[in-house]
């Protein structure tokens, strides 16, 4: 006996992730335009919110792209919040006690950013190929 079964829309392939430039020059923009947000708000003198917006914003950005990106993106991340937000203003430096944890945390967002999306691409792919049976 043939058992019909209804594959919802056929097999896709999973997204490919971005260009890892592309991904790069989100990040470059992104984390600019918060940290003169923190900026017009008045909150650079918290540095550690702006540490927490650049971080989501490494997450969101590491979905984009793949697990190459996510030491470029924490760094162009970490080099905005250092020269904008840290004292002395437009200076690059490198504070033993404060940066580390910094690069750290970013880099810890962009891969589970890039983790997430990785997961979450293979999941729908898997559900995408899978038989619906009709029963729930």
């Amino acid at each position: 006996m043939v058992e019909w079964r209804y594959i919802a829309k056929g097999a896709r392939a999973v997204p490919e992730p971005l260009a890892t430039p592309f991904v790069w020059t989100t990040a470059c923009s992104g984390s600019l335009v918060l940290v003169i947000a923190f900026d017009l708000l008045g909150a650079l003198d918290r540095t550690g919110l702006a540490l927490a917006a650049l971080s989501v914003l490494a997450a969101l950005v590491g979905m984009l792209g793949r697990f190459v990106a996510a030491p470029g993106t924490a760094l162009l991340c970490w080099a905005l919040l250092n020269v904008f937000a840290a004292h002395p203003t437009g200076e690059l430096s490198w504070a033993g006690h404060r940066d580390p944890g910094w690069v750290a945390c970013l880099l810890a967002a962009a891969l589970i950013g890039t983790a997430t999306a990785r997961v979450w691409y293979a999941r729908a792919a898997y559900r995408r190929i899978t038989p619906f049976d009709g029963a729930t």
